[in-house]
């Protein structure tokens, strides 16, 4: 079993900056692939951001240049620093793992961008 803790969602104004932590714990397999999705209200989940254990990155083109996702291996976590905010932007969060079947979710951060 994994457990990902995500932390650092909140309110922000369109423009602004947050950084969203997430931890795994639990059996961790390597190599794997630590990232971020999210859901808007009546929308589907979708990728964000993801990085290989090796440090390899892919984007969703909505947030490329605006987005870095980054990992610490010895800490088992990853972040996402997110800046010049958009509005659209708004959504609950979810950190991923995956190690070849296994897909492990985090509960989620809510992000709220105001106009």
């Amino acid at each position: 079993q994994v457990q990902l803790v995500e932390s650092g969602g909140g309110l922000v104004q369109a423009g602004g900056s947050l950084r969203l932590s997430c931890t795994a714990s639990g059996n961790i397999r390597s190599p794997n692939v630590m990232g971020w999705y999210r859901q808007a209200p009546g929308k589907q989940r979708e990728l964000v951001a993801v990085i290989s254990s090796g440090d390899d990155t892919t984007y969703a083109d909505s947030v490329k240049g605006r987005f870095t996702i980054s990992r610490v291996n010895a800490k088992k976590t990853v972040y996402l620093r997110m800046n010049f905010l958009k509005h659209e932007d708004t959504a609950v969060y979810y950190c991923n793992l995956r190690a070849g079947l296994a897909n492990s979710w985090g509960q989620g951060t809510q992000v709220t961008v105001s106009l």
